[in-house]
């Protein structure tokens, strides 16, 4: 489809504020009409987009000033890995946090002063919403390429663009570099004043994470503060054989512990975490090396350590230190039986456990007695966590006033509880309430509150 020119340009004589221009992406309607335009007018032409990619346009009253088009980062770039302070590894890991502005256009008749910077400037503002919207993760760093050839770069210094050194003039095809001599400059945006530092941490910080494992750590959390997990481990004595250790203990354990923290179930996938451990990381949980390399643990070895290690001694050591690790939100509690943990002289082992919601951490958890319920158990597990308000919720088994007066008196946090049939005096004075009982807020709108 090929859009006439005429139709999406502005007359000379148009003059709009600058304070109206808004940028927006792209529809899925509207990509043939921007490609059309970029391959009418930028002097590149429009051959198309490899990779992740974004159309956005800047636009005044329902017309199109600007085309602004951004996809995956260059593969390879010597000065944007020297300021950034990549190691190539990190490179490998974090390029998709990298976003290139490919190409950039003033539709003829929309130059106006200051256009560019402005339409720049809220391109780059919401570029990272766009990216997780579209392709599910957030990008922290915008690059671009100026031919020196063509253009000073003003417009991008103006809306506050580094320029941080030059290519080396080579060109990327089907995985080949070859040299073709045209030398571009190279420039950065940083989105957030933290992108250089998240790019270069050790591990995956939280901020650029979605999915997938839900708990990431900082190097001092997990390896190196006076109380960090691997502090915590280093107390018990390794339980292994001594003949054909290569991992420290600790190590292992941290590994193991770490990994099940952030999701992993079964020493399968603790072993497939290890395996994906950067040089950095392995280094700063002290792995083995081997011909100037750190190697991570295999799965077997990780497996051997656990079997031999005291499972209760693990299982406090880890909940204690994920309680510390960041103030929950919420809390539920619930009970569940071990599977496979029962046998024909003993019945499955029943645990009460503190899930913070939203993701996999157990906080707290207690073995039930086998002549009790989970109720009197989940004071002992209660009682060190420092809950700062936050709610807690269970199901209908704990709709108790006791352990209600409990959770707001001893440890100042709120409860959200289900009323069933085993509490048939509360839930009776619950379908008494009447409108009014409620909140007054409603009342002073005017409206009629509702009952839930």
């Amino acid at each position: 489809m090929v859009y006439s020119s005429r139709i999406n340009t502005l007359s000379t004589a148009t003059s709009f504020p600058l304070s109206e221009v808004t940028v927006r992406l792209v529809t899925s309607d509207e990509v043939a009409r921007w490609q059309a335009l970029m391959a009418r007018h930028h002097y590149l032409g429009f051959p198309g987009f490899v990779g992740e990619r974004l159309y956005q346009v800047a636009e005044w009253q329902g017309q199109w000033l600007a085309l602004i088009g951004w996809t995956a980062a260059a593969y390879r770039c010597r000065a944007r890995e020297a300021w950034i302070g990549w190691t190539p590894e990190q490179c490998r890991r974090r390029l998709r946090f990298v976003a290139n502005n490919a190409r950039f256009l003033i539709v003829p008749g929309a130059h106006v002063p200051n256009l560019g910077s402005r339409v720049l400037g809220l391109a780059t503002r919401r570029l990272s919403a766009d990216w997780q919207a579209i392709h599910g993760h957030r990008v922290v760093l915008a690059e671009t390429f100026i031919d020196p050839s063509r253009f000073r770069g003003t417009v991008h210094r103006a809306a506050n663009w580094q320029d941080i050194g030059t290519t080396l003039g080579f060109g990327r095809h089907h995985g080949t570099y070859t040299w073709h001599g045209q030398t571009k400059r190279v420039a950065v945006l940083p989105l957030v004043p933290q992108a250089r530092s998240w790019l270069t941490a050790v591990w995956d910080v939280a901020a650029l994470t979605s999915g997938g494992v839900s708990m990431t750590f900082s190097t001092a959390a997990l390896a190196t503060a006076p109380r960090s997990l691997m502090a915590r481990l280093a107390t018990l004595p390794d339980v292994r054989k001594q003949r054909g250790i290569r991992h420290a203990y600790v190590t292992l354990l941290t590994i193991a512990l770490a990994a099940i923290a952030a999701g992993c179930t079964s020493l399968l996938a603790v072993g497939e975490w290890a395996a994906g451990l950067t040089q950095d990381q392995l280094g700063a949980l002290k792995a083995a090396r081997f011909k100037g390399r750190y190697i991570p643990p295999s799965e077997s070895a990780i497996r051997r350590a656990l079997q031999r290690s005291d499972a209760d001694a693990l299982d406090r050591i880890l909940t204690a230190w994920m309680a510390e690790y960041g103030s929950p939100d919420a809390i539920a509690c619930d009970g569940k039986t071990l599977r496979g943990s029962g046998s024909e002289t003993a019945k499955p082992r029943h645990l009460v456990a503190a899930v913070i919601h939203g993701t996999t951490r157990v906080i707290a958890q207690t073995a039930v007695d086998e002549k009790s319920n989970e109720t009197p158990a989940m004071y002992p597990f209660l009682e060190p966590l420092a809950l700062n308000s936050s709610p807690v919720t269970a199901d209908a088994m704990h709709t108790q006033t006791e352990l209600a007066t409990y959770l707001v008196e001893e440890k100042h946090a709120d409860y959200l509880v289900i009323a069933q049939g085993n509490q048939p005096t509360l839930e009776a004075d619950i379908r008494a309430l009447k409108p009014e009982d409620f909140s007054p807020s409603g009342r002073n709108l005017g409206q009629r509150p509702r009952a839930h």
